[in-house]
């Protein structure tokens, strides 16, 4: 297989990939009544909470190395650049995006884990300080508004290219569009989300791969 065919490959793995962890996140997350100090202290000092969050953490990093693949088959399309910059902005808006999920996944795992061996934390006002700190939130908001504008647009790449099926990449376009509501829903909406953004990055993944396969 030559070097176009490895790249388009690995980046269907990729997006497969980023698909399988997007649906364990909310799956595996635990979820307990985080108004509460009890609720918070229980969901955020498990493994289950490190692990749900280090899952969402690898699939952004895997969405944009699995974009590539979606450049590289649409490069000598008329919406090469389009898919050019879908790359991009994805990749901006996991850079902005990561931080914040870095503190949720290890800052409040470690302050809960403390809380539940018995030393003095008002827990609910720290994990408040961590979430909601003016440039942190800021960067994440800007992060997964970036990453819905990068799905929108490679899946407008792919709409238009007419190399791959058009409606191939909808679903992970509207799964990223969604990602900021759906933190305002219940765990069954929230684990119903992460099943749609993961068949979306599934099927793009197949899509790409059978593409490849019959070039």
């Amino acid at each position: 297989m030559n070097g176009y065919g490895n790249r388009v490959r690995l980046g269907a793995i990729a997006l497969g990939v980023a698909g399988l962890l997007f649906v364990l996140y909310p799956a595996v997350r635990p979820w307990k009544d985080e108004s509460t100090a009890e609720g918070a202290q229980a969901a955020m000092s498990s493994a289950a909470w490190v692990a749900a969050h280090l899952f969402a953490i690898i699939g952004f990093i895997l969405v944009p190395l699995g974009l590539l693949a979606v450049w590289a088959v649409l490069a000598r399309s008329a919406v090469e650049r389009l898919a050019f910059g879908a790359v991009v902005i994805t990749w901006i808006g996991v850079g902005l995006t990561l931080p914040y999920y870095g503190a949720e996944d290890f800052a409040l795992n470690a302050i809960a884990s403390k809380a539940k061996q018995g030393q003095s934390l008002d827990l609910l006002d720290l994990v408040d300080a961590i979430r909601y700190h003016p440039v942190g939130g800021t960067m994440f908001i800007l992060g997964l508004l970036a990453l819905g504008a990068g799905a929108v647009l490679a899946a407008t790449c792919v709409w238009r290219s007419g190399t791959l099926p058009r409606y191939s990449g909808v679903p992970m376009a509207v799964g990223f569009a969604l990602f900021i509501p759906q933190f305002f829903a219940p765990g069954g909406i929230r684990i119903a989300h992460g099943v749609l953004l993961g068949a979306g990055l599934v099927w793009l993944a197949l899509v790409l791969w059978r593409v490849e396969a019959h070039t």
